[in-house]
Formats: C-alpha cells, sequence, structure tokens
C-alpha cells in the first residue's frame, strides 16, 4: 500500500465527467507528476486529494487513512498553489507560521519550525520582509516553507512553476527535486510542461479528458508510449497514420513506404506509426524526381529542426547544429535529402 492511494476517484459536474475513475500509488519518498493538456483533469484530481473538491465517489487513502470526507486541515498535507497565495500583509514569517498556528502549535515550538523551515529554502535573512518586496522565485521558496513547516505526509504542488521566467524555472525546480529527495517527501504534482515533469518526477501520469492514459517512468513513457495521445505528449514524435505492409514495412496515407518491424503484427489493419525526430539521419543528396525535399529548416541552438517532405508524408527531424563547413549547414528549403532510421526504432500504436 502507498503512501497516497487514490481508489477509482471520480467528478462529476452535472453531466460533465471532469475526472473519471483514478487509481494511483504513490510510494513513500517518491516524486508522481500529473501530466496533461489543460482541461485534463489533473488539478481536479490534486484538489481532490488536498480536500478543497468533495469527490463524487472513490477514496483517498494518505499513510493507509481513509481522508475522502475530512477538511483540508485535517489530511496531513502540505499544498503549494500556482499563485503562491501569500497573505500580502503578514511577513515571511508570519506567512510560514500560519499553518502551525491553525494547528495551535505552541509560540516557542512554531518560531522554531519557521526558521527551520526558511533555512531550507535559503530565506531565513528575509523573515521580517513582506511578499511584496521579494522577487518571484523568492516568493515561491516561502510558500514552499510554510506548505512544508507543518510537516506534511504528502507533499502537493500545483503547477508550482508557472508564474516564473524560464531561467528562473529551471533554478526552482532543482531546488524543489533536491529539496523532496532530501526529505523524502512523498509529492504529487501537477504541471503542463513536459520537460518539467520529465525532470523532476520519478514516475508521470500521463491524463486526458479525465482519465489516466498511462503511468510510468519517463524512459518507459518515453521509449514505450501505450498510445499516440502519450507518444506525442511526452516529447517530440513523428504520428504518422497509415497500416502495416509486410513485416517490415509501414505505408502512410501519403503513400511512403516507411520502414518498422517493431509490432507490426500486433498493430491490425490500421495503426500510427511513431518516430522521434532525433532517431532520423538526414544527408544531403543530388536533385531527381522523386527525392525528399526539405520543406523547412529551424536553427535552435544546440539543435537544427528539419522539416522534409517524404513522398508526401511531413517527418521532423532534429539533429545537433553542424558545424561551419558542414554540408548540412549549408541545406535550405526546397533542397533534396535522404532521411534513414533504425527500421526498430519506429513504433506501431492502434490507431485511437
Amino acid at each position: 500500500m502507498g503512501d497516497l492511494v487514490l481508489e477509482a476517484l471520480t467528478k462529476r459536474y452535472g453531466g460533465t465527467v471532469a475526472v473519471d475513475g483514478v487509481n494511483l500509488e504513490v510510494q513513500q519518498g517518491e516524486m508522481v507528476a500529473l501530466l496533461g493538456p489543460s482541461g485534463c483533469g489533473k488539478t481536479t484530481t490534486l484538489r481532490m486529494v488536498a480536500g478543497f473538491i468533495t469527490p463524487s465517489s472513490g477514496n483517498v487513502r494518505i499513510a493507509g487513512q481513509d481522508v475522502t470526507r475530512k477538511p483540508p486541515y485535517a489530511r496531513d498535507t502540505g499544498m503549494v498553489f500556482q499563485s503562491y497565495a501569500l497573505f500580502p500583509h503578514m511577513s515571511v514569517g508570519q506567512n510560514v507560521a500560519f499553518g502551525l498556528e491553525m494547528r495551535k502549535v505552541g509560540r516557542a515550538e512554531r518560531e522554531t519550525r519557521v526558521m527551520e523551515a526558511l533555512r531550507l529554502v535559503r530565506l531565513d535573512h528575509l523573515a521580517d520582509r513582506l511578499p511584496g518586496q521579494l522577487s518571484g522565485g523568492q516568493q515561491q521558496r516561502v510558500a514552499l516553507a510554510r506548505a512544508l513547516v507543518v510537516n506534511p505526509a504528502v507533499f502537493l504542488l500545483d503547477e508550482p512553476l508557472s508564474n516564473l521566467d524560464a531561467k528562473l524555472r529551471g533554478e526552482v525546480r532543482m531546488e524543489i527535486r533536491s529539496l523532496q529527495q532530501r526529505l523524502g517527501l512523498t509529492t504529487l504534482i501537477v504541471t503542463h510542461d513536459q520537460e518539467e515533469a520529465l525532470t523532476m518526477a520519478d514516475r508521470l501520469v500521463v491524463m486526458e479528458r479525465g482519465r489516466v492514459r498511462q503511468v510510468g517512468t519517463a524512459e518507459e513513457l518515453y521509449e514505450s508510449p501505450r498510445d499516440p495521445f502519450v507518444a506525442g505528449f511526452v516529447g517530440r514524435c513523428n504520428l504518422i497514420e497509415g497500416q502495416p505492409e509486410g513485416a517490415a514495412g509501414f505505408r502512410a496515407k501519403g503513400g511512403a513506404l516507411l520502414p518498422c518491424t517493431n509490432g507490426a503484427s500486433a498493430a491490425g489493419s490500421g495503426a500510427v506509426l511513431a518516430l522521434r525526430p532525433e532517431r532520423i539521419a538526414l544527408a544531403a543528396a543530388e536533385p531527381r524526381e522523386g527525392a525528399a525535399r526539405l520543406a523547412a529548416v529551424t536553427y535552435l541552438g544546440a539543435q537544427t529542426e528539419y522539416v522534409v517532405d517524404y513522398a508526401g508524408t511531413p517527418l521532423v527531424v532534429i539533429r545537433a547544429t553542424p558545424p561551419e563547413g558542414d554540408p548540412l549547414r549549408r541545406l535550405a528549403p526546397g533542397d533534396a535529402v535522404t532521411l534513414t532510421w533504425d527500421a526498430a526504432a519506429a513504433r506501431l500504436l492502434p490507431a485511437q
């Protein structure tokens, strides 16, 4: 039994099902990310765990106790909100102490625990400041300290980095992960950011339309997606509709015959070929009728993205940016190219 267990957790709003029978176990000290597009039910799931939304059916268990009908303050959780939710008229120290006051913790112990929590996030020197006097990253760390100070059994994070700029987001992401691992916190985090989920979480839960599509490690979801939705949502992926042809081919709807040996027999007559852009090798070619041609080239610094018309099928190719003098550096839209990949790198998935 995990430290946090969701059993057939469901939430309906009239005729709309926001969360549909979610089952999940989060083990002690594990960080699990709920990942999916806006409206997929991930935040509703997190808020049911926190106690801010009452489930229509199903159960939430924390440390073996059924807390489904308990209010938020009786759940032994600490939550960090997307908007930080700091009290602007209270100092940093007072904000962090608020949860302890609600739990009737004595003043001496409260002050000790507040300073310990602020030291964890390296803000003990700013205890007397108001939130409005802090940067966005500092405010986020105050929100983290406020959640940590109550020593929660389960740590809940709702899009904690979405209000930070890209550079700061990377720094705070590493801080949160380091803190979570150091303290052994059982953590559930909601995010729509793939990179955030891939770099922070031990396991990912991909959701769509209120349902769980797949649960696994970042490597499992990236290398062995269960369906086209997961393949397209976790990382970049070429998804091509068509059908298997023979033991080592796939006929795309556009007419191209693509090498593929992965699961052809199990895919049935209708299928989707999933091929990661970085698995495709690209080379300049002599112009000829029917050759694959570049449709677009986008320089991305360390990488370059190429869009190729491959016999009527568009394919995205991502390669390390070639050095000056390399023939690939001179490629431009309209140029003829050749594409090659290991047939086993192309994965056949059932059509949705």
